[in-house]
């Protein structure tokens, strides 16, 4: 399976804290192997993430500081491809965009914005693929939720995190956590 990494570009300091907070924990849990904040430093964002790897367990880097460009081109170089998820792009549902970024077999660097994206973004030299989860309004998280779980099949649901110290026990009414698993 090819390693899927998310890129989040726009985060504004004051205004997205807990919104790219919840973009990386959503691409954590739905299957991404890792994450990229473009073009700024928030490292409260970081030190929330990594705490929740060091706790919840699993593989997963963060970096941050990397201007988009940069990240994209140096994607690209490796032999990745590059999917921008927007309202714009080719539906999921209605297309067979999925199946095609599929059968690239290559890992996979997904693009979720902040706010109104650079034109550029929408082009060739930067996305392989501009995907829509939908075409009405909705929150960049939930994209990559939707986006993450049909790429995966739902397996991502099942996955087990090595090194967890906390894990949920499911079960059909109340909560149970076991620590130092």
């Amino acid at each position: 399976m090819p390693k899927v990494v998310v890129l989040r570009w726009g985060h504004r300091l004051q205004r997205d804290l807990r919104l790219t907070t919840h973009v990386a924990l959503t691409a954590r849990a739905l299957g991404a192997s890792g994450f990229i904040l473009t073009d700024v430093e928030d490292k409260k964002i970081k030190e929330t993430v990594e705490k929740v790897v060091k706790n919840w367990g699993g593989r997963f880097f963060f970096e941050m500081g990397t201007a988009w460009k940069k990240a994209v081109k140096d994607w690209k170089a490796k032999g990745g491809i590059v999917v921008h998820l927007t309202a714009y792009g080719e539906n999921m549902e209605t297309s067979d965009v999925l199946q095609r970024i599929k059968a690239s077999g290559k890992d996979i660097l997904v693009i979720v914005g902040s706010q109104k994206v650079p034109r550029a973004f929408f082009s060739e030299a930067v996305s392989d693929f501009n995907v829509a989860v939908g075409n009405q309004p909705h929150s960049e998280c939930a994209s990559l939720a939707v986006f993450l779980d049909r790429f995966f099949e739902g397996k991502e649901l099942t996955k087990c995190f090595e090194n967890a110290k906390v894990r949920i026990i499911s079960q059909k009414r109340g909560k149970k956590i076991v620590r130092d698993c």
